[in-house]
């Protein structure tokens, strides 16, 4: 048998469910496995109606264009939801807006119905706005606060896409153990529940890889005694950045810093998820006003700076936040660090120049002096760019 790549182990689902500890035991080692990556669905884009719409500013500009080529980009597009005195009481939010077409107001001749398209964002705090009563209904604002209009009340209409029917988790060369041998030599075919794990070559458990009912065996091609197991998934496949990054981590905990600076961005926002299940909680923080040094030449996206930062502050494969929201976690302490704390940027130039044109907050700076801004808050963290 070759260098096992994942464990499998017997999972009570019902048990964790109840707050009791789901895994009993190791079933088996497992060299290789297949159909077990897979990239998530991009973001639903909806289609909707502002009803009774008196556009302003870009949207007017957006519905002359589509009356003229069908459709009209509009970016962002916030809608804030108003109560009935006219005060916002919330947001709520589509990016990558696209106007499709408008028709008079069937209520208001003078007013338009305007329908788009656009994707919700994770951040958004409902899944859907909803008028309050006696609302005049909504305000619509663009990327950086500027006024479109307002509207009087939305509509959704979502085509819902045809569920896809995705292949089962194959694990390949795999040497049963305990209670799994038993069954398979009795020849049982409810095997049971089963998580499966990714580990390093020492056997260390690295992260968790799925989870799913264990349905199948034949004897395995890779060598006797060896069998290849199928399970049918309840959980979601890990990303295809994963295996890039398992791969990278297949020693352990990396020794060597900025190993994740070869990943694309995807691959870092797995780093961050890896570097946080490999981290230990609740360790000795260093003293306040410890200075750290931030490697900057690599920062080109907002997951290299988290990357980065987590291996300024813990060392290589290090974790110190994956957003600002887990950053500001962090920075309550028991993470590695105690703040106020010095932090030397150095080649900041590099997440200048790349971070600079991309806005993470609704109407907010760009991200590099966001960063800066979020950093020096409440004076936690004194920055000096280098």
């Amino acid at each position: 048998m070759g260098a096992p790549k994942y464990v499998l182990l017997s999972y009570d689902r019902e048990a964790e469910f109840e707050g009791e500890e789901g895994y009993e035991e190791t079933w088996a080692l497992c060299e290789d496995a297949e159909d077990l990556f897979a990239d998530p669905p991009p973001p639903l884009r909806g289609v909707y109606e502002l009803l009774g719409c008196a556009p302003q500013g870009r949207l007017c500009e957006a519905l002359t264009r589509a009356r003229a080529e069908g459709s009209a980009p509009l970016g962002t597009l916030t809608l804030e939801i108003l109560d009935k005195t006219g005060a916002a009481v919330g947001e709520w939010h589509l990016e990558e807006a696209r106007l499709l077409g408008d028709r008079p107001c069937a209520r208001d001749v003078t007013l338009r119905d305007v329908t788009i398209e656009g994707t919700e964002p994770d951040h958004n705090p409902y899944d859907y706005p909803r008028r309050p009563p006696l609302s005049p209904g909504y305000r619509l604002l663009g990327s950086h606060g500027e006024p479109h209009g307002t509207c009087r009340d939305l509509a959704r209409v979502r085509e819902i896409p045809d569920e896809t029917m995705e292949p089962p988790l194959r694990l390949l060369g795999c040497s049963p153990q305990g209670a799994l041998r038993t069954a398979l030599d009795a020849g049982e075919e409810d095997l049971g529940h089963a998580k499966v794990l990714r580990i390093d070559i020492s056997g260390r458990p690295l992260q968790s890889a799925a989870e799913g009912e264990l349905r199948a065996w034949i004897p395995s091609a890779r060598g006797p005694g060896l069998v290849d197991l199928t399970l049918d998934l309840w959980s979601e496949r890990p990303p295809f950045a994963a295996g890039e990054v398992w791969e990278l981590w297949t020693e352990g905990r990396p020794t060597e810093p900025n190993r994740w600076a070869r990943c694309d961005d995807e691959g870092r926002q797995f780093w961050l998820r890896t570097a946080l299940d490999n981290h230990v909680y609740g360790g000795q923080d260093r003293p306040p006003g410890t200075m750290y040094h931030l490697d900057g030449r690599h920062i080109t996206d907002l997951p290299g700076f988290f990357c980065a930062l987590g291996e300024a502050v813990n060392g290589p494969g290090g974790y110190f936040g994956w957003g600002l929201d887990a950053l500001d976690d962090c920075l309550m302490g028991r993470w590695g660090a105690t703040p106020p704390l010095s932090l030397v940027w150095h080649d900041s130039e590099v997440a200048r120049r790349s971070l600079g044109v991309t806005p993470q907050a609704p109407h907010g700076p760009s991200a590099f002096e966001e960063l800066l801004a979020f950093l020096a808050e409440g004076d936690r963290v004194d920055v000096h760019l280098a």
